[in-house]
């Protein structure tokens, strides 16, 4: 397998961080907070890895998301 490198172990990193706060949501709305998970990475899944800046905004407006998301008091996504 190949070594990855810091950037994508921070991408998988947040991936899973998110998909981890899903549980904490209401059972009814996981798959709603799944499938918005999802597809959020799957949009940035064709850039190319040499993006450097791209990439690293990606991650801060993800990490902001995922603060402002994982948040007890919201509840369902649409």
């Amino acid at each position: 397998m190949a070594r990855l490198s810091g950037l994508q172990k921070e991408v998988l990193h947040l991936y899973r961080q998110c998909l981890r706060c899903v549980y904490t949501k209401p059972k009814p709305t996981q798959p709603h907070w799944r499938n918005y998970v999802r597809e959020e990475f799957a949009k940035y899944h064709h850039l190319p890895k040499k993006q450097f800046s791209t990439i690293e905004h990606l991650l801060r407006v993800g990490h902001r998301r995922f603060e402002m998301f994982s948040n007890p008091q919201i509840k369902d996504i649409h």
